[in-house]
């Protein structure tokens, strides 16, 4: 979390020499370190799950995603700054707590782990989910067409039909990148995110840089779904092209790359409330705590 709201110039979101006016940068280092106990306790769930202590279906995903967005709002005034990076890094907590077993950690067992826990979630997982939405009132999330957490009468359909929260995810999965990431085991962040920043790294020797290209590589290929939402999808297809474009200049790697970036972050500010893409920075945390996970250190 702390790596990726620190990357800068990352068009249209909040970077540690850009902020908005009602979310800054502190806000969301805040954040970061008032989640840390949740994704301890996340993992530690997950190795009293590798030891057979406690089942899988106690992983309590829902729980600690609804503990940490209670604690970031307590800790900061910048509102909800982290619920779509929480929904992706908590599950990831748990899977690595399952894997670990020393110095080594293997990805592909790892991700074997998370499509485990993705798919154990349970009816309790859902509400207190939902009970996170109601605490942390996102923004941009939109009306869904079935389960609307914002609608009172969907966690009385919850719990009388039993809906576990990767259920409602894959309801979500066409709208919204964060639940399409569950439904595919988060295939964003393993097989585009994650091999594109080791390659920048590789390249570069520079993590900040890597971030920023491995942020328009996503946002290059991936509709952001915030912005689609928010505005329309043609904005969302619109942003693609111009991070294709910028990425085709070199990125942040180039001079001509590096003006490109603030030339679309400033086009994206004039109209904050639209052109944020914020599924696209979520994403990104994931792929750098996929990468924390196997052994980078900054």
């Amino acid at each position: 979390m702390l790596l990726e709201v620190s990357a800068y110039p990352k068009p249209g979101n909040v970077h540690r020499t850009r902020d908005y006016s009602e979310t800054t940068y502190e806000h969301f280092l805040a954040s970061a370190v008032a989640s840390r106990s949740y994704f301890e306790r996340a993992a530690k769930r997950g190795i009293l799950i590798s030891r057979k202590k406690i089942s899988v279906q106690h992983a309590e995903v829902g729980a600690a995603i609804r503990d940490a967005v209670i604690s970031i709002m307590h800790s900061q005034r910048g509102g909800n700054t982290s619920l779509g990076t929480l929904t992706l890094l908590v599950p990831l907590a748990v899977a690595a707590g399952m894997t670990f077993t020393g110095r080594h950690l293997s990805r592909s067992r790892l991700r074997r782990n998370l499509r485990r826990v993705l798919r154990s979630t349970t009816v309790a997982d859902s509400i207190a989910f939902y009970e996170a939405i109601t605490y942390g009132k996102p923004g941009g999330l939109g009306r869904a067409p079935q389960l609307d957490a914002l609608d009172p009468s969907s966690r009385r359909r919850i719990l009388d039909e039993r809906f576990t929260l990767l259920e409602i995810f894959r309801l979500a999965a066409d709208w919204d990148s964060i639940c399409r990431e569950w439904t595919t085991d988060y295939k964003v962040t393993c097989e585009l995110g994650y091999p594109y920043f080791s390659k920048e790294l590789a390249r570069t020797g520079d993590v900040n840089e890597a971030t920023v290209n491995t942020y328009l590589k996503i946002l290059s290929e991936i509709p952001d779904t915030l912005i689609a939402r928010k505005a329309d999808i043609d904005k969302a297809r619109w942003t693609c092209n111009r991070a294709k474009k910028t990425l085709a200049l070199g990125g942040a790697s180039t001079k001509a790359g590096r003006r490109e970036i603030e030339l679309l972050d400033e086009e994206l500010r004039m109209n904050r409330h639209l052109l944020n893409p914020g599924s696209t920075a979520d994403i990104t945390a994931s792929v750098l705590a996929l990468a924390t996970l196997s052994g980078y250190k900054p």
